[in-house]
């Protein structure tokens, strides 16, 4: 599952894997001991919030490859490790960016290659009102603003992405986490989601 803040991802990894009886490997954002600091200051935090993501995101990956990937439900995550670049080129100075780069080609060639990609696209009004209704304490001083570059950049991202299968999801006008046919019509078509790139929008 991948989408900017809001959209939903680890919601669906969960419902995904309840329902697949799948693995599910999350995210752990309240480890990252910079991020709220981030938030207030991104310039003067960046750095130290990055190689923290990118490092915690490594070692779930290690795990990965070395768990036991042929389970009858399979792996869910809510995250895929190649997105992580996508943040540091948008919060990192130039010569920062040059040194996670140097960590990031290092630690890449020993990721876990997903089967399929469900990307959740959202309007920002969208996300934003997700992110206020959730009320987590570290996500307060984040302005619209920066929820808009960050779906601006994940929409980059995958416009030309080719490394797996990718399904595009419109996740503006659904509700897949209190609505049950939505739910069931969004799963529906997860699993039998084709090759290649496909979007799906409800109705």
């Amino acid at each position: 599952m991948e989408g900017p803040i809001g959209s939903g991802k680890t919601s669906l990894a969960e419902i995904l894997g309840r329902t697949l009886s799948a693995r599910v490997v999350l995210e752990q954002p309240d480890d990252n001991p910079f991020l709220g600091a981030f938030y207030r200051d991104r310039a003067r935090h960046a750095m130290s919030t990055q190689l923290f993501f990118l490092l915690q995101r490594y070692a779930q990956q290690g795990e990965l490859a070395q768990g036991d990937l042929f389970s009858s439900g399979g792996v869910v995550a809510d995250y895929v490790f190649a997105k992580d670049r996508l943040f540091a080129v948008l919060n990192l100075s130039n010569d920062e960016l040059a040194l996670y780069d140097r960590i990031y080609q290092m630690l890449k060639p020993r990721t876990v290659a997903p089967d399929l990609i469900v990307y959740l696209q959202a309007r920002t009004d969208v996300l934003m009102d997700r992110i206020r209704r959730r009320a987590r304490p570290d996500e307060k001083p984040i302005r619209s603003e920066y929820v808009g570059e960050v779906a601006a950049a994940y929409a980059d991202f995958f416009f030309s992405y080719t490394e797996s299968p990718l399904l595009i999801v419109n996740a503006s006008d659904i509700d897949f986490v209190a609505n049950p046919e939505h739910q069931r019509e969004l799963i529906d078509v997860i699993r039998n989601a084709p090759a290649g790139t496909s979007h799906w929008s409800r109705g």
